[in-house]
């Protein structure tokens, strides 16, 4: 079995969480269905290609590197002759998250190379959120989801990393729920079902939530950096 990583980053990020007319909001990390989303279309599958839903069979673990701030855009909708209502959009701001998903090796090898090579193009939730270049992916031999991302290097922007003056930092690991055994599960609401845009139906799957421990790559030059300036201005 291999592990196929993704580094998921753009300016404007959304995924699907409480949707009406009026107010669409966004869960804090990728969905699991957002990803298949993803890779269905990196295959070039139709909505309705009954291929989708056995990617629901991969192992998935997401890491938040970077949480992103909220950002509301609101739209006046003409939706009858002369009744305009106000809707709402929630999207994430500079956000980085690194997905970790796990299958047999010809699948993950094919998954990876679609997601190079796309057949349609690839979003980060929504149609206008694309990903900010070409994605960053890795395969893992012989390596499940969460001791991947337990063990890969911090993948948040450099900047950020420069601004948490801590040598380690704490970050959330969601994950299938039979990746981490023995803790307590929640529910969401991510399992696809289908993706008709006449019929979407998403069901429900358990997961678990782990906070781990990252090194903080900037921290020694920073902390020089730092030091340096002080040397320098008790020298003047």
């Amino acid at each position: 079995m291999k592990t196929l990583t993704l580094r998921l980053t753009s300016p404007l990020q959304s995924y699907g969480n409480q949707a009406s007319f009026s107010r669409r909001t966004t869960a804090t990390y990728p969905s699991k269905s957002a990803v298949i989303g993803l890779i269905s279309a990196a295959f070039g599958y139709q909505r309705t290609d009954p291929r989708i839903e056995t990617l629901n069979e991969l192992a998935f673990a997401v890491r938040i590197d970077q949480p992103g701030r909220t950002l509301t855009d609101f739209q006046t909708v003409e939706w009858k002759k002369n009744t305009r209502k106000v809707t709402y959009r929630d999207y994430l701001q500079d956000a980085v998250f690194v997905v970790a998903l796990e299958g047999d090796d010809e699948q993950i090898e094919s998954i990876s190379d679609a997601l190079r090579h796309p057949v349609y193009q690839l979003y980060l939730g929504r149609r206008a959120n694309v990903p900010a270049g070409p994605l960053s992916l890795t395969i893992h031999k012989n390596s499940q989801p969460v001791d991947v991302l337990k063990t890969l290097e911090w993948q948040a922007s450099t900047w950020y990393k420069k601004r948490q003056h801590e040598e380690t930092i704490t970050v959330e690991l969601i994950a299938d729920a039979k990746l981490l055994p023995n803790k307590h599960e929640d529910l969401v609401k991510d399992r696809v079902i289908s993706f008709d845009q006449r019929n979407r139906q998403l069901d429900y799957r358990p997961v678990v939530q782990e906070f781990i421990l990252l090194k903080n790559d900037t921290f020694t030059n920073d902390l020089i950096f730092r030091e340096g300036s002080h040397d320098a201005i008790e020298g003047v």
